[in-house]
């Protein structure tokens, strides 16, 4: 699988094949991450970090235009309703 991905790192980086192979996985199983569990998480990491919901959301909201696969845009209620249910 990206087996042309896998020689293209190969050739452009130090990685041997099965690392490449172990890199591209991890980066695809991040971007697998669900609009809704990705929503989530930052919430959770950006609460961590003692910022207030307005900004959280704020931050989320920019983020998400730059997930690989753009979600639908979402409202500040439907980011609220992922979190709180």
């Amino acid at each position: 699988m990206h087996d042309e991905l896998v020689d293209h790192l190969t050739r452009t980086t130090p990685l041997a094949r099965g690392e490449a192979l172990r890199v591209i996985q991890d980066v695809l199983a991040y971007f697998d991450e669900t609009t809704e569990d990705y929503v989530r998480r930052r919430h959770r990491e950006l609460q961590g970090q003692g910022l207030v919901n307005a900004t959280i959301f704020d931050r989320i909201e920019a983020d998400l235009k730059y997930r690989a696969v753009a979600p639908p845009e979402l409202t500040l209620r439907q980011l609220r309703r992922i979190v709180y249910g």
